[in-house]
């Protein structure tokens, strides 16, 4: 079954140009009813500092926030899907980076704020650091009927889930129906994307089979620094662009590395998301926002 996706050019307030992408599988957006609308923001990484990269990377993610900031209607919450900092052996800088972060992104009107790992931020420590300054690695919650669980695959240096978290998820979805809309946050995509660019889950497929019996499934993620679209069975997968660099699309090129900043082009390929999910199930509408 193939996604059928529209794209509309949108203006919105205090970010620019935006992307409308609605895409469904068979299955339409319910109109009406209860919704939950939020942002999704990835990669992030601060600490990173090659100017022939981002020249602006010491400002990016402010700018980010201003923009949400100036949004009319504010989301119902943001959400961050990992590496909100840049990788480095040094715990007290590491520490440092992650107090840096929490420090711009308090700066947001929106005050529930949720917060996944990345590998840049976890997977040297086992997510010491990250608990201590931003809390726990996983998670679940509900708003406005839509179901959430931020799921760690980052922490285990295999790039696992692992057996207690894929154990608290069983017990998570016991919870719901088959028939309500769940959308997976994570960092690392939980398919075979790219398994030689660490492009993977180890237990993805494992923690998928959990996800089989429900209808209504999204799964949100970061890491490849840029928006992809794929399904498995009846579960979508949406990467989000990042915000610090972007990448090259799968194995387009021998060497996985960021691709250098455009002067002609500024902030090209960073860029972060609007969803928008309904508690009548069906798909979430996804509106691309690009920093340029």
């Amino acid at each position: 079954m193939n996604w059928i996706c529209r794209r509309d050019f949108l203006k919105l307030a205090g970010a620019g140009g935006a992307f409308l992408i609605t895409c469904r599988s068979g299955v339409s957006f319910a109109a009406g009813g209860e919704s939950v609308r939020f942002i999704q923001i990835s990669d992030t990484h601060i600490g990173f500092s090659d100017p022939a990269i981002n020249p602006e990377y010491a400002t990016t993610l402010k700018k980010a926030v201003a923009a949400i900031n100036a949004m009319e209607a504010q989301p119902d919450f943001v959400v961050f899907t990992g590496d909100l900092t840049h990788t480095t052996d040094d715990p007290v800088e590491r520490k440092k980076r992650l107090v840096e972060f929490k420090n711009i992104v308090d700066g947001l009107r929106v005050k529930d704020v949720r917060f996944l790992p990345g590998e840049h931020d976890a997977a040297l420590d086992k997510g010491e650091a990250y608990q201590e300054v931003l809390g726990p690695m996983h998670y679940a919650f509900t708003r406005n009927g839509v179901a959430f669980l931020a799921v760690d695959n980052v922490s285990d240096p295999s790039g696992s889930v692992g057996d207690a978290q894929r154990e608290w998820m069983g017990q998570e979805l016991k919870k719901l129906s088959t028939t309500d809309p769940i959308v997976i946050l994570t960092h690392r995509p939980l398919f075979d994307l790219a398994p030689d660019w660490d492009w993977a889950t180890r237990d993805g497929a494992q923690v998928m089979e959990l996800l089989t019996a429900h209808q209504n499934v999204t799964v949100l993620y970061g890491h490849i620094h840029q928006v992809h679209h794929h399904e498995t069975g009846r579960i979508g997968h949406h990467a989000a662009a990042g915000m610090m660099y972007p990448l090259p699309a799968p194995m387009s090129v021998p060497k996985k590395g960021p691709i250098p900043w455009d002067p002609a082009a500024p902030y090209k390929g960073l860029g972060y998301r609007e969803a928008r999910q309904s508690a009548g199930a069906g798909v979430p509408a996804l509106t691309e926002i690009p920093m340029a």
